[in-house]
């Protein structure tokens, strides 16, 4: 635990003494406690935990309770229901107890592995007494007898007790180990994790009372099939989703080894982009594509030649329409890869302007892609907010009274609206990036690169940008940004 903050040892330590004092009643149960049913569920989510290196799921399950960071608990989908029996079943010190020997041999980050496991041990440990004295509050004790309508509530409250206990603890952890922002440690943790704890908990409730049936433990264990299978599956979605980001990943690398002005810009244009969608209150699989565009906006760099990306002086007409390219080449490089939905239209248009004098087409109005509308907003926003090597970044109400200036003729005044509102709800840091491999759904925002060194050479807001049509610039550009 040295390399963790001074807060962080603190913090796990606390956890592991309230856990330590959770369990110590346990001592005083005596013989007629249910010991054997509690190292049978000990035993049972020990070796959930250890699936993870099973041929068939070929790697790690995603995580099913923890907040998205890299210090987290990690249950798999098929351990929680056996948790949550232990937590119906169980006295609340011994459903602690239960957790305790998986947590401490479970998977873990090498990395502070050790104080990972012990607090993987600890967060679930708290989580399981609270959750079993929370239904036994309601009136029920250990299970003796099949009651499966009558503890639905009681099941419940005690699932969400559980989930409530775990993404409270794991928000904490972050702003301890991770240091991050009190703002986002907990931001959207507790809608993405209620639901699957609510149907962990009906499964672990199923386990109860097959547990106490006529029929024994043995029948609780069919009731881990169908989370088996519906684990797998997910583990196969989640590999295909760790390739399409692989995908992305290697794309926006290789435009920032190409054009060294654009590093850290892709993300932040996907970042601006998402806090658009989200306030026009797009479906969550459209704000995932719309990220994407905003991250591969310009891959079509890739096919310029690199001495114009790095060109100090002013461009020639000629050298601007091969820049003006760009977009097409980008539409070319992306067309063949089919998660990309309207994201290929935005890489392709989000030079265009509404006045129509916009790159490659001309289009105007609603003519353009709403995704190229939307990454429009964005890239000239981080273009103005971002430190180029002929001046500093704009501050931000700088940018987004120039925005508001252009809307109408240069953008779609609906986005430009749109980021201003999520802006003065957010702020805006262009130290923080989204990553290509964020969250799903969410405005993951981790540490990335700094403002960019020099200049992303993107259209400011004011040119006219017209795919060579109008060579005169916006006087703050001077000849450099044109269709860059």
């Amino acid at each position: 635990m040295r390399e963790l903050p001074g807060a962080a040892r603190g913090y796990i330590g606390c956890a592991a003494l309230a856990a330590a004092l959770c369990a110590a009643p346990a001592a005083r149960l005596g013989a007629g406690a249910p010991w054997s049913s509690t190292l049978a569920l000990a035993t049972l989510y020990a070796l959930c935990e250890q699936l993870h290196r099973c041929p068939l799921v070929g790697g790690r399950i995603p995580s099913g309770t923890g907040s998205a960071g890299a210090f987290e608990g990690s249950v798999a989908g098929w351990a929680s229901p056996v948790l949550l029996a232990g937590v119906f079943l169980l006295p609340p010190p011994l459903a602690a107890l239960a957790a305790v020997p998986g947590a401490l041999i479970g998977p873990a980050k090498p990395r502070s592995a050790g104080a990972r496991r012990l607090w993987h041990a600890a967060e679930l440990a708290l989580a399981c007494c609270a959750a079993a004295r929370v239904f036994r509050a309601l009136g029920h004790h250990p299970l003796s007898a099949p009651q499966f309508p009558v503890l639905l509530l009681p099941a419940a409250a005690a699932a969400l007790t559980f989930c409530v206990v775990l993404v409270a603890l794991d928000g904490g952890v972050l702003v301890a180990a991770e240091r991050h922002p009190l703002r986002t440690a907990w931001r959207g943790a507790l809608p993405r994790s209620l639901g699957p704890h609510l149907v962990h908990g009906l499964a672990g409730l199923m386990m109860a009372v097959l547990w106490r049936s006529s029929y024994g433990p043995t029948a609780a264990l069919l009731v881990l099939l169908p989370m088996c299978l519906s684990c797998w599956v997910f583990a196969q979605y989640h590999r295909e989703r760790t390739a399409h980001q692989a995908t992305i990943r290697a794309l926006v690398q290789a435009v920032d080894i190409k054009d060294r002005y654009t590093r850290g810009h892709s993300e932040r244009v996907g970042r601006a982009s998402v806090m658009i969608a989200r306030e026009l209150g797009m479906a969550e699989d459209r704000v995932e594509v719309l990220r994407f565009a905003g991250i591969l906006h310009d891959v079509g760099k890739l096919g310029v030649p690199t001495r114009l990306l790095r060109k100090d002086g002013p461009l020639t007409p000629q050298e601007r329409r091969v820049i003006e390219l760009h977009p097409e080449y980008g539409h070319e490089i992306v067309r063949g890869i089919g998660f990309l939905g309207e994201a290929r239209a935005a890489i392709l248009h989000h030079h265009e302007r509404l006045d129509g004098r916009g790159y490659p087409y001309g289009l105007t109005g609603h003519h353009i892609p709403e995704f190229a509308r939307v990454v429009a907003v964005a890239d000239a926003f981080d273009a103005m907010t971002s430190t180029r090597s002929y001046r500093r970044a704009r501050p931000v109400p700088v940018a987004v009274e120039e925005l508001r200036r252009c809307a109408g003729a240069q953008f779609d005044r609906r986005m430009v609206r749109a980021l201003t509102a999520s802006l003065d709800r957010y702020g805006w840091d262009p130290d923080l990036v989204t990553a290509a491999d964020a969250e799903p759904g969410t405005v993951r925002e981790g540490q990335g690169a700094g403002p960019p060194q020099g200049a992303e050479r993107a259209q400011e807001p004011g040119e006219p940008g017209g795919g060579g049509r109008r060579p005169e610039r916006h006087p703050e550009a001077a000849g450099r940004d044109g269709a860059r």
